[in-house]
């Protein structure tokens, strides 16, 4: 059993930065890979992003080029860095691993 909390977001500005944290309950690198996804409002959930089981950071599309995926290994942590960011970006995230998803956390991105 694992267990995600997930910490951060908030309100931002159109080109701001937010962080969002997710804690594991135990060391769960290497046993599965990482995702972050995110729902809209009268949306489909959707993935954001992913840190592979060997580490490789993979993006949708949309999020290319101005989110970031990293991890602490000694502090069982994930994170999702999110700079440039976007009317459109608002949503609430959530991370995952395999079964075990976090609380989710909102991001409002508004002038």
């Amino acid at each position: 059993q694992v267990q995600l909390v997930q910490s951060g977001g908030g309100l931002a500005q159109p080109g701001g930065s937010l962080r969002l944290s997710c804690a594991a309950s135990r060391d769960i690198f290497g046993i599965y890979a990482l995702d972050w996804w995110r729902q809209a409002p009268g949306k489909l959930r959707e993935w954001v992003a992913e840190l592979t089981m060997e580490g490789a950071a993979v993006y949708a599309d949309s999020v290319k080029g101005r989110f970031t995926i990293s991890r602490d290994n000694a502090k069982n942590m994930v994170y999702l860095q999110l700079d440039s960011l976007k009317p459109e970006d608002t949503a609430v995230y959530f991370c995952a691993a395999a079964q075990y998803w976090g609380q989710g956390t909102q991001v409002t991105v508004d002038s």
